[in-house]
This record gives C-alpha cells, sequence and structure tokens, in this order.
C-alpha cells in the first residue's frame, strides 16, 4: 500500500491555528459589535432629531394658537366694555331728565302777580366705586339735576308770594315725585324790593330743585 505523504500539512495546521485564533476572533466580534453600535447610534439620534422638529413644530403651533387666544381675549373684552357702555348709554337715555315734560309741569305752575323769568338745568355725574370682582367700567355713575328758577314776585307786598310759589312748586305732581327728599325746594336768593319803570315794586327771588340722584 503506498504511503502518502501530505509537505502542505504542516503549514495548513498553522494556518487553521492563526485563523481559530480567540484574540482574531474578538477583535472581530468587536468590531461587529462597535459597527452595530454605530448604527443603532444613529438611528437613535435620527429619532432625537425627528422628535425636536416635531417638537419645534408643536411648540410653533401652540405659540401661533396662544397668540389667536390672546387676541380673541382682547377683542372679547373690547366687546364686553363697549357692551357696557352701550348698556349705561341705554339706561341714561331712557332714564334722564325730559326737558318736554319739565316745561309742561312748568305751566301748570301758576301764582298770581309771580311772573317766571328765567330757568336753567343743571346736570353732573360721579361715578361709584364698582363692585366686588368687578372692573372699574362697571362701576354705576350717578346722575345729578338741579332746576334754578328765578321769578318775580311784583304782589301788592312784594315777597308775599314767594313761599306760595315755592310750595306751589312742590305740590306738583312732575316735581313730587322726582324730589331729593334731602334738598327738596330751597330759596337760594331774595332781592330787596325794587321799583320798575312805572314806580310799581317788586322783588326777584330764586328757587332750587334738586331731583333725586338717578344711578345708572
Amino acid at each position: 500500500m503506498p504511503i502518502q505523504i501530505n509537505l502542505l500539512a504542516e503549514a495548513l495546521a498553522e494556518e487553521d491555528l492563526r485563523r481559530r485564533d480567540p484574540v482574531k476572533r474578538a477583535i472581530f466580534g468587536g468590531a461587529l459589535l462597535v459597527a452595530l453600535t454605530l448604527v443603532w447610534f444613529s438611528s437613535i439620534l435620527l429619532e432625537h432629531m425627528i422628535a425636536n422638529s416635531n417638537l419645534t413644530k408643536v411648540q410653533a403651533d401652540i405659540q401661533a394658537h396662544t397668540n389667536d387666544y390672546n387676541a380673541v381675549m382682547v377683542n372679547l373684552k373690547k366687546i364686553t366694555d363697549t357692551q357696557q357702555h352701550l348698556d349705561a348709554l341705554q339706561k341714561l337715555s331712557s332714564a334722564r331728565l325730559l326737558q318736554g315734560n319739565l316745561m309742561n309741569a312748568l305751566q301748570q305752575l301758576y301764582v298770581p302777580n309771580v311772573r317766571l323769568i328765567r330757568l336753567a338745568v343743571e346736570q353732573s355725574y360721579s361715578r361709584k366705586d364698582a363692585p366686588v370682582g368687578q372692573p372699574a367700567s362697571a362701576a354705576p355713575i350717578v346722575e345729578h339735576t338741579k332746576l334754578t328758577l328765578d321769578a318775580e314776585d311784583s304782589s301788592p307786598n312784594p315777597g308775599d308770594q314767594v313761599n306760595r310759589y315755592k310750595d306751589a312748586l312742590g305740590q306738583l305732581d312732575f316735581f313730587k315725585s322726582s324730589m331729593d327728599t334731602n334738598n327738596g325746594v330751597k330759596l337760594s336768593n331774595l332781592s330787596p324790593p325794587q321799583s320798575d319803570s312805572d314806580n310799581k315794586p317788586f322783588v326777584l327771588f330764586t328757587l332750587e330743585y334738586h331731583f333725586s340722584d338717578q344711578t345708572r
């Protein structure tokens, strides 16, 4: 039987030994692990970048909606303030002193030998404190109205009819229903007796009538 001699056996054994060297396998495994780690890290980084992009977009949307909300709230406040002003004007218009009613009431005022010379209506307004928790614009407004009458008493004894005229004014229904109970009708001026061109004596006097305050 022939004997076979493999002259490359030793070299092949050494090569196989080198291929099976654990250090090389470790290096190869470590390189593979590093490569996998880099791939995983890249994917995480990409996801992070995409998430940041989405977050920026969402924050921009939130800011845009916030700006829209703030604008809506500002407009609502303007609408509310305007409505309150309109309501106040409506109340003021519906409850204001009507000059025609005043003149009609004065036509019913008659006292012999007394002549009305002049009348003046003064109106002023003041603001109360706003209710707790309400804006200043919601504070009620108080209307103060004063009527001033200048008249002449030319009765035989000038001055006798002044109090009668004053009392007659307060007894008229129009004035009785709207009189300020604290002030009412007051005599604010009474002149000394005077004479006209016909030497007829008279006195001038001024009455003040305060209407009750109206809250708007």
